[in-house]
């Protein structure tokens, strides 16, 4: 598997990202999957990284990217890097890509001077949130879009500590 920086609006990022706004349908029972407002402008480095993973067929089969956030009225906090779209086609999942992505973000992010990851996920996404608390990742106060809403899982990681 090989990962490779790619732009938010690129292809293969978009046909990920329409899958992964299929399952999200699916797990919350609703037709607009996560209409958290992105562009591709947030995901460009040194502000951001957005990463697709592809296999050895060249076929991308895993994306997730981080933005930039600071101190604002959504619950962001000055030196946030907020971690974004992570998604495994089912096929590949079990193959350790998910963490794979996860561990090149969160090093982009430090050496971008970020100080902290964060995360909103879903009750409906147990697997994603056992792999952010194997991870590091903690519950944290809610931030974001999904601020409110009772499913919402925010977890945060302090990037500073090695």
């Amino acid at each position: 598997m090989q990962l490779r920086a790619v732009a938010f609006d690129h292809p293969d990022a978009v046909k990920l990202n329409d899958e992964v706004q299929l399952e999200y349908a699916e797990r919350y029972g609703d037709g607009d999957g996560d209409v958290t407002p992105l562009d591709a402008s947030m995901f460009e480095p040194p502000c951001g990284l957005y990463l697709i993973a592809y296999d050895t067929d060249d076929r991308p089969v895993a994306t997730g990217g981080w933005r930039t956030q600071d101190e604002n009225p959504m619950g962001y906090a000055n030196g946030d890097a907020e971690l974004k779209r992570m998604y495994v086609v089912p096929e590949a999942r079990g193959l350790g890509l998910a963490r794979r992505i996860l561990a090149a973000l969160e090093e982009d992010a430090r050496t971008a001077g970020r100080v902290r990851m964060v995360l909103e996920t879903g009750d409906m996404q147990p697997e994603a949130i056992a792999l952010y608390a194997s991870s590091g990742y903690e519950p944290c106060a809610k931030f974001g879009h999904y601020r409110s809403y009772e499913s919402s899982r925010c977890m945060a990681k302090n990037l500073t500590r090695s």
